[in-house]
């Protein structure tokens, strides 16, 4: 699942650096939605941790923490190659 994520990741990261290199409206909104993008998930998954609903294991912790962040890159994915 981790290796999964990164290659995902990387992929995003490829797709973000082109948009905000070519500058513009686009290239200052990528940028913007980049930052308040981390900046949220990192509220959620500590109010997460803080209310348990990441698990009370380590390894259950992980392994939501993973999927969760799956789900938020791969719809950064679809979004930036279909333009939308």
């Amino acid at each position: 699942m981790a290796w999964s994520l990164g290659v995902d990741a990387s992929s995003v990261i490829a797709l973000r650096t082109m948009k905000i290199a070519a500058g513009g409206k686009e290239g200052e909104a990528e940028a913007g939605r980049m930052i308040s993008e981390k900046i949220d998930a990192g509220m959620d998954l500590q109010r997460m941790a803080l209310t348990g609903a990441l698990s009370l294991s380590g390894s259950g912790a992980a392994v939501k923490t993973l999927k969760y962040f799956r789900r938020k890159v791969r719809a950064n994915r679809r979004r930036l190659i279909t333009g939308r």
